[in-house]
């Protein structure tokens, strides 16, 4: 007989442990059995304590979120002649935007420009072609990763004023689509291939929340002369005849550029200038 209650005893408390793992929180007490076993079941208590083993413990160590990125303060817009100036009075006025136009070409090209604006700690819209991201997605990332801000140029560098609606807004969405593919958020700033657009254009640059940017101060480093041997000082000269407080620079992705772009960030802050962060430009409306 009391061989057959030790059994039981273990059937009971058995049953009564697999009725809290399911979540079952009524359990039967001792006053409810038989006086013959009433002694061998575990007590509530000890029954709420019993580890789980049908539920993984956690982590002891988890990895923290990651912190959010601090917000730029808003601090400059652009005119209505491409120039940056800043929105309060008091503001520094002598500053130049530093862009580079029809990229990402090549990793030759592109590292000694972000190396150059690393070592200057400036920042620059680098104003993409879609057909070139598709071409070349690593690179796009490589601007992103390198801190720089990324800028809508059209999908195919054509000019847009002689295409249908349609065409146009593929042209225009589909960049946005790529970059935020790849880096996890649109441009907000639009410059069109030879800045040209139409009220179309300017209609999906709205819609999409972008600023329409042409520019101000061009270095003309995509207009020199073929057998000139002085590339790079004629960029610094070009910039220099045009230079004026809140110049909107246009460069691009160039051997000779990228060659120069030291000297002429150099002459910049010789002279007295800053370089604007794209980043606190104002994108909500349109000048």
């Amino acid at each position: 007989m009391k061989k057959m209650i030790f059994v039981l005893s273990t059937a009971t408390a058995l049953s009564l442990l697999l009725s809290a793992c399911s979540g079952n929180s009524t359990l039967p007490t001792n006053s409810s059995l038989p006086s013959s076993i009433q002694t061998t079941l575990p007590s509530e208590s000890a029954v709420a304590t019993t580890p789980n083993l049908l539920t993984p413990s956690p982590s002891p160590t988890e990895s923290p979120s990651p912190s959010p990125e601090p917000q730029v303060e808003i601090t400059y817009r652009m005119n209505s002649n491409y120039d940056i100036i800043p929105i309060k009075e008091d503001g520094n006025k002598k500053v130049v935007l530093l862009t580079f136009d029809d990229g990402p070409k090549a990793l030759e090209t592109l590292v000694p420009i972000l190396d150059t604006l690393d070592k200057h700690k400036a920042k620059a819209i680098f104003f993409v072609n879609g057909y070139r991201i598709k071409e070349h997605p690593e690179l796009l990332k490589l601007i992103h990763e390198r801190g720089q801000i990324i800028g809508n140029h059209s999908y195919d560098h054509v000019d847009l004023s002689e295409l249908t609606n349609k065409e146009v807004d593929y042209q225009i969405t589909e960049v946005q689509s790529q970059v935020k593919e790849l880096t996890g958020s649109s441009p907000v700033f639009f410059r069109p291939p030879h800045g040209i657009g139409s009220e179309h254009v300017l209609a999906v640059v709205k819609q999409e929340g972008m600023l329409r940017m042409n520019w101000s101060n061009g270095s003309l480093d995509w207009d020199l002369p073929k057998n000139a041997t002085n590339k790079p000082q004629l960029i610094v000269e070009n910039v220099q005849k045009m230079l004026h407080k809140g110049s909107n620079i246009l460069m691009h992705e160039l051997a000779w550029t990228a060659e120069g772009l030291d000297n002429l960030l150099d002459t910049l802050e010789g002279e007295g200038y800053s370089f604007v962060d794209p980043n606190t430009i104002e994108t909500t409306s349109q000048p």
